[in-house]
């Protein structure tokens, strides 16, 4: 939520002309009497109790019109608007006898009315949304740096407004108040309980401790199966597909299975611990794309979304690199344990297993479950760092732990992002399929690893991380 909103007058708090009645009637405008043309508007329904509600929790409004002035002034106190709002500006008249103001253009208009709200002090441009109905009310608010609140109510239309690349869309007068409104009640501890008590830590630890029993008795039951089918006769192809058989390689023991056997195992109990938690996961998920959908209205371009592929691939080969070239991936016997038992089977099996399956399960489970609830009662940047240490920790060896951690700060992000669970799921399963396919081409045996190449990727990941966050800011 900002302090600090900045409305556009004509097609945002007054219904005025259309852009076709307005081409149509700019010369009767001029020829009619300013006191009577200037109020043949209304004002949209629900306006007034918007801006009273607004002003009542302390926010700071603010008319930049493109309209002259004086007729700004006349309009806001002729529908008892003009007490809502600290700083009125339009535009104004260029030489005696004109009315036009065709001598100031928008960006300018919005510069002014920015100085006078902040007292010509530093402004606070993050704090800052501009709210109008056209795609100049974007364009002019780009300019300034600050974020722009397009509405489709007045004369502007939704293409016009994502052409504009207005960081948001609402639909009605309804919407952009829940929209301005939103998280004000948490920032003042309202409605949202601060702090980890032992019973919302239990209900995370639960859905935890749930998926990992389920994934683990699943396991377990493919081990036990497997073992009754040891002394059975198999079609050859599957008895080679689960079963050492080569008395040498059994070294005494009584059952050897092969690298496909347990992969399938693993990937079967993903499967059981994603379907043990999956009902609560879509509670949560459908809970925050409810409360989060204004913030998500307007379609994101093309262009953040190849920003967010070259961050996720810059960040992925960046940190494999980095951890390759200090050493920490030949020092942890942990991390060499289960690299082995993961690329020990048929690529196609362990690509699946890897690269879809687990990046399925872990999602439900971390980000649709513990990430969701704790932004319920805390900031979402605070999820995201408790919830990406926890997926930190699961993976039981500091290798994969800070590697996990970063990766899924940035899966949380994507997921805050775009606002759509499935960019979280799309985010995990790419970087995965991606390090499963690197590893088992044994590329990181080759001259591709130097520390140029690392420091090119990870510099791929923080501009085009810094780029997605200048054009939204997401917390």
């Amino acid at each position: 939520m900002k302090k600090y909103l900045l409305f556009d007058l004509d097609g945002t708090l007054i219904n005025g002309f259309s852009p076709e009645q307005a081409e149509e009637a700019q010369e009767k405008y001029r020829e009619r009497s300013e006191d009577t043309g200037i109020f043949e508007n209304e004002v949209y329904e629900g306006i007034p109790q918007m801006l009273r509600n607004l002003q009542s929790k302390g926010l700071f409004l603010a008319v930049a019109s493109s309209e002259p002035q004086a007729s700004v002034e006349r309009i806001l106190e002729h529908f008892d608007l003009r007490k809502y709002f600290s700083v009125v500006v339009g535009k104004k008249q260029d030489e005696p006898g004109s009315s036009d103001g065709a001598g100031e253009n928008r960006d300018e208009v919005v510069q002014e009315a920015l100085n006078d709200l902040f007292a010509y002090k530093p402004i606070q441009r993050s704090q800052v949304y501009m709210i109008g109905d056209r795609g100049s009310d974007a364009e002019s608010a780009r300019a300034m740096g600050i974020e722009a609140v397009g509405v489709t109510y007045g004369c502007g239309s939704m293409e016009e407004l994502k052409e504009a690349r207005a960081d948001y869309i609402v639909r009605s007068v309804e919407e952009l108040e829940s929209f301005l409104l939103r998280g004000l009640e948490e920032e003042k501890g309202e409605n949202r309980p601060e702090g980890l008590t032992f019973r919302r830590i239990w209900v995370m630890l639960y859905s935890f401790l749930l998926f990992m029993a389920v994934r683990n008795i699943v396991m377990y039951a493919v081990d036990l199966i497997c073992v009754q089918l040891w002394d059975m006769t198999l079609p050859a192809a599957l008895d080679a597909f689960l079963f050492v058989r080569d008395p040498a390689a059994l070294e005494g023991a009584q059952f050897a299975f092969t690298g496909n056997q347990g992969v399938l195992k693993s990937a079967l109990g993903f499967v059981g611990g994603g379907l043990a938690v999956l009902s609560n996961a879509k509670l949560l998920i459908g809970k925050t794309k409810e409360e989060t959908k204004l913030s998500h209205l307007r379609r994101e371009s093309s262009g953040s979304y190849l920003l967010l592929a070259g961050a996720v691939a810059g960040a992925v080969l960046g940190l494999n690199l980095l951890l390759e070239l200090l050493g920490l991936i030949n020092k942890s016997g942990a991390y060499q344990a289960v690299q082995k038992d993961q690329y020990s089977a048929a690529f196609l099996l362990g690509l699946i297993t890897f690269g879809v399956i687990s990046p399925v399960a872990e999602e439900l489970l971390f980000r649709g479950i513990i990430h969701n609830y704790l932004r319920r009662f805390m900031k979402p940047k605070l999820a995201l760092v408790i919830s990406s240490a926890l997926f930190g920790i699961y993976h039981m060896n500091y290798v994969q732990g800070m590697y996990g951690f970063l990766m899924g700060c940035l899966i949380a992000y994507a997921y805050e992002y775009f606002g759509d669970f499935r960019m979280a799921l799309a985010v995990h399963a790419s970087a995965n399929i991606l390090v499963y396919c690197l590893t088992y081409t044994s590329i990181v045996t080759t001259g591709f690893v130097s520390w140029p190449v690392c420091l090119v990727f990870a510099a791929l990941a923080v501009c085009c991380l810094w780029t997605l966050s200048k054009r939204k800011n997401v917390f």
